[in-house]
């Protein structure tokens, strides 16, 4: 499941969202929400990713 970053613009609390990509869809129409102090003034953060594969190389 990917995890999204964000920053909020109100209090800089750096936060991350964890959801499927449909579900960050419609929470990004709806508004997301700081986890701290619940402004939706937020930015999305550029993050690294890791990828996991169920085959040896």
């Amino acid at each position: 499941m990917p995890t999204y970053e964000f920053l909020c613009k109100k209090c800089k609390k750096i936060f991350e969202v964890s959801c499927s990509i449909t579900e960050y869809e419609r929470k990004k129409k709806k508004g997301i929400e700081c986890a701290k102090c619940g402004s939706s003034e937020v930015l999305q953060q550029v993050s690294g990713f890791q990828v996991q594969t169920s085959k040896k190389s």
